[in-house]
């Protein structure tokens, strides 16, 4: 099991980060170490002082493939949810400013959150998906997967060319605008529609 992530996947997120917006997908990575185990409790690391949440769809990958084309990429995904790419900011503009990779700032222990998976249906609308997350009941985010730079379909493709996909794979398609700061206490809710898929408490 890994996680593959795709960074600046919505406009208005890139440009909140003062980021160009990417002619292709801007991949990174999770081990499989990042995932925060269901019902364990999600701890504030202790090296940063500037926690981020950024609340994404994530796609769970049903068949092995390599070199997948998008006219057949939904061959191999086959269930939906929402999760968190906790990010250590201030860790992340030091190492950006040094030009080196952001594994300390994005993958580390327990920075994947993932909520439950939902069975895609024949009749889903992947250009129209409503998700949102609420910090101590208020919504800070909202997206709908009609405004991602790549589709779904595109993202497996061109990941595909570069990492062999496996079954149990997990993709973080990219989040929306509304990323921010928390705070140990803070309560963070996921919701895929109306539909809650996790809430976790800072600790």
């Amino acid at each position: 099991m890994k996680f593959i992530c795709i960074g600046r996947n919505y406009v208005e997120h890139a440009k909140e980060l003062g980021n160009e917006v990417p002619e292709e997908p801007v991949i990174f990575m999770k081990p499989k170490s990042a995932l925060l185990q269901t019902n364990m409790p999600f701890y504030y690391p202790a090296f940063t002082n500037e926690l981020h949440y950024e609340c994404e769809v994530v796609l769970h990958i049903s068949k092995n493939g390599k070199y997948i084309s998008e006219a057949t990429a939904q061959q191999y995904y086959d269930a939906i949810s929402v999760g968190i790419d906790f990010t250590a900011r201030d860790v992340q503009s030091e190492l950006k400013k040094k030009g080196l990779p952001w594994e300390k700032a994005k993958a580390w222990d327990n920075s994947a959150v993932l909520g439950k998976w939902n069975n895609i249906s024949a009749d889903l609308d992947r250009k129209n998906i409503v998700f949102s997350m609420k910090k101590n009941g208020e919504i800070v985010q909202s997206g709908n997967t009609r405004d991602m730079i790549h589709s779904f379909d595109q993202i497996i493709a061109h990941v595909s060319n570069y990492f062999s996909l496996n079954i149990g794979d997990v993709i973080f398609t990219g989040t929306p605008k509304g990323v921010g700061e928390c705070s140990v206490g803070d309560e963070l809710e996921g919701f895929l529609g109306d539909e809650s898929m996790f809430k976790i408490k800072v600790q």
